[in-house]
């Protein structure tokens, strides 16, 4: 049993059955055309530079950016300190602009922020300093609105049931249990409602 040259390819099999011959084959590649491999250092310098347009990144992000590419461990500390000199990389900035972007429009609490700026590779002592700068009254005011904008969608359930729902969205949050209490109790009050005691 012969087998038919287009077995397995759609184009050539659909040109077969109307009489149609097969299509060329591609030109071979021109190796020369292609020039040489690019140097390793500007693509590692092209990389950062298109990943740091538009928004900043930490190091670290930067840097498992580079090993994702295969760029080698010494051309990209060289380079990513070089970019550090320039303030180009800025650990200590990309902590307080994440914190200035997460706190209020997210309305996280300080632990919580803490957490995202370690899976970012931010430095604790770094994290500390950026996160101690959140005004307490800002964060206290970021929980209030997510409690009364929560709050709304709770019309339907009872007191109990809204307190423990409000409570552990802060704690998703990460607030602390205290302020969480405090700012619950104070919310349902104000909305003619009643905060039970819970264990």
């Amino acid at each position: 049993m012969t087998s038919d040259p287009w077995t397995g390819d759609v184009e050539v099999g659909v040109r077969a059955w109307m009489g149609e011959p097969p299509p060329a084959a591609p030109p071979p590649v021109d190796e020369q055309a292609l020039g040489p491999d690019a140097d390793p250092e500007s693509v590692a310098r092209k990389i950062l530079l298109d990943q740091l347009t538009g928004q900043a990144r930490s190091r670290k992000e930067l840097s498992d950016k580079l090993g994702k590419k295969g760029v080698p461990d010494e051309i990209a500390t060289r380079l990513l300190d070089r970019f550090e000199e320039v303030g180009l990389v800025d650990d200590d900035a990309f902590a307080r602009s994440w914190i200035a972007s997460r706190q209020p429009g997210k309305g996280l609490a300080r632990r919580a922020l803490a957490q995202e700026l370690r899976r970012k590779g931010i430095d604790d002592e770094v994290a500390k300093e950026a996160l101690d700068e959140i005004d307490p009254a800002d964060e206290e005011s970021a929980a209030r609105v997510l409690v009364r904008k929560k709050l709304r969608t709770l019309s339907r359930v009872d007191d109990t049931v809204a307190t423990r729902r409000l409570v552990g969205l802060l704690a998703r949050k990460g607030y602390p249990s205290g302020l969480s209490f405090a700012v619950v109790r104070e919310e349902l009050a104000a909305s003619d409602r009643d905060a039970p005691d819970l264990p």
